[in-house]
């Protein structure tokens, strides 16, 4: 297959209709619709079920689809990789760019930044901070050279990576709640919450799950929601950092334990994005030792 005909077809596949699809890649409809059948007859299968009024996947158009998407995101990787390793090449650094999750690890990702930008070679760090489940893409698609993931939460598959820090974690909730003066929590407290539900993060595909909490984006969006009594959170230890004082937290003794990562593309064979990494673990070390009686 060629990338074109994946474009195509990804495109009607997320439009699920022609006419939006051709809009979308600025062509003609009939001529996509004769790339879609030719593609068909050449896989020797089926892709969309047609009526007049309606488009669908069938089980094998799915598979496509997630397999499509998958191909594009690397092939675009690839191109920006590549022009940006002529850059480095022809001595033109580009610096690099780090992707994490906006109010996630942020004392950890200052003393990284500060312990690299005294390394000799230090190059200029680009710091993007988005959204649930970004950053795993951003990483994937070449927009990222390397990323801060933690771990049960994000997908480390298919990356490099070096644990940093491994903490447990609190629940968020109004400063005023009756919880928000106890010791300590279990899972089975924070579920029971009828007051305060849970949030639902974006799944990887940008839908919500089903569930009586608010849609969440981010973490500022999170707090300002906790803030006003419309939902609580579990969150790692160091979210404590730099809190609201209208927001308590009360630490749960059996909430799984979140580690933090540093994660890049196996292939990278960039000398900047090695000291980054050496200075991140070189930190993590750090921590660990014994203070000095």
């Amino acid at each position: 297959m060629e990338t074109r005909e994946l474009r195509y077809f990804v495109a009607v596949a997320e439009e699920l209709h022609f006419g939006r699809a051709a809009q979308r890649l600025g062509m003609a409809q009939p001529p996509l619709s004769r790339a879609i059948q030719q593609l068909e007859r050449r896989l020797g299968v089926s892709l969309l079920d047609r009526t007049s009024r309606t488009v669908t996947l069938t089980e094998a158009g799915s598979v496509l689809l997630r397999e499509g998407r998958a191909a594009l995101d690397a092939v675009d990787a690839a191109d920006r990789r590549t022009r940006r390793a002529a850059l480095a090449a022809n001595g033109d650094s580009p610096g690099l760019v780090l992707v994490t999750k906006a109010g996630a690890s942020s004392e950890l990702l200052a003393e990284l930044l500060d312990a690299y930008a005294a390394e000799p070679g230090a190059v200029a760090v680009d710091v993007v901070l988005c959204g649930i489940g970004q950053q795993e893409r951003l990483l994937r698609d070449g927009r990222a050279d390397v990323a801060l993931l933690h771990r049960p939460y994000d997908s480390t598959t298919g990356f490099d990576t070096e644990d940093l820090t491994t903490e447990g974690q609190v629940l968020i909730l109004p400063a005023g709640h009756p919880l928000a003066g106890r010791a300590h929590l279990r899972m089975a407290d924070v579920t029971a919450l009828p007051d305060l539900p849970m949030p639902r993060w974006p799944r990887r595909d940008g839908t919500y799950p089903d569930g009586p909490g608010p849609e969440v984006r981010d973490h500022a969006q999170l707090l300002q929601l906790i803030a006003l009594g419309r939902a609580a959170a579990v969150l790692p230890e160091s979210a404590r950092t730099h809190l609201r004082r209208d927001l308590a937290t009360v630490p749960v003794l059996d909430a799984p334990q979140v580690t933090t990562v540093i994660a890049w593309p196996p292939h990278s064979r960039s000398r900047a994005l090695a000291g980054l990494v050496r200075t991140a673990t070189a930190l993590a070390a750090a921590s660990l030792e014994p203070a000095s009686p």
